[in-house]
């Protein structure tokens, strides 16, 4: 007999439970909590449905909805041309669909985000993970995992802002020019409302994880649910966004697959 191929162990593994599928994806409606810009810049739209047909007669066998919303809504990819300094690289729909489907490590700093909620992640701390854990993947993701999804059935818990602005975990600048321009990874994945964190807008340069992920041809992934039942090591993302022409981002089905 013939070895099974990759594919056909992969579905078995699937049906028989020794690989687990694990979703990542906040539920998209009209409570999933926004970014907020200060009022002189443009704001994105709320999720919200309009009904088409609900089996009446506006369509007696069916029901669908038209649906609106920002492309940074929710569960998001950012593509490159996002930013500024990605302008000229890859909307959402030219990224390569090779790269949708990558390993992940998973950096769990939940102990530190409940004691500060503004800690920075630094590089040192991605060298004391990789001394444990070995090398981030290479054209892999850097997933940073906060607990901050608990947070998510509220806008204000979420976004956790003041008169100083929202106080959410992220990277230090120096870390971010690093993920970006030194690491192997292809971008970064947070549970927070944006890859920056919250004090981002004061940072130099401003919104370093945008800046410098955008402008080195990399990804970034927010808003993530779950990263709890990942492992450090060994998970492979997939992310899903729709092709969007010339877009810069989409909401996305970021699913995970997991060794048990």
């Amino acid at each position: 007999m013939p070895e099974p191929s990759v594919l056909a162990s992969l579905v078995s593994a699937l049906r028989e439970g020794t690989i687990d599928v694990v979703d990542l994806t906040a539920p998209l409606s009209a409570a999933t909590p926004l970014v907020q810009l200060p009022s002189v810049f443009g704001q994105t739209a709320a999720f919200e449905l309009q009904e088409i047909s609900r089996y009446d007669g506006r369509g007696p066998d069916w029901y669908w909805n038209n649906f609106r919303t920002g492309e940074h809504t929710g569960t998001h990819f950012d593509a490159p041309n996002h930013w500024a300094t990605g302008k000229n690289l890859a909307d959402v729909a030219s990224v390569p669909a090779g790269r949708l489907v990558a390993p992940a490590a998973v950096l769990d700093l939940t102990a530190e985000a409940e004691r500060d909620p503004d800690f920075l992640l630094e590089v040192d701390h991605v060298k004391a993970w990789e001394a444990e854990h070995g090398p981030l993947p290479d054209g892999g993701w850097l997933l940073l995992r906060t607990g901050w999804d608990a947070r998510a059935q509220s806008q204000e818990e979420f976004l956790n802002a003041d008169d100083n602005g929202p106080h959410t975990p992220g990277l230090s600048p120096e870390c971010a020019r690093w993920v970006a321009e030194e690491s192997p990874v292809i971008g970064l994945g947070v549970e927070t409302v944006g890859t920056d964190a919250g004090r981002g807008h004061a940072f130099e340069p401003a919104f370093p994880c945008h800046s410098y992920l955008m402008g080195n041809d990399k990804y970034g992934l927010t808003q993530l649910q779950n990263l709890a039942l990942l492992p450090a090591t060994g998970c492979v993302v997939i992310a899903g966004p729709l092709p969007i022409v010339t877009g810069s981002g989409s909401p996305a089905r970021v699913l995970a697959l997991v060794e048990r």
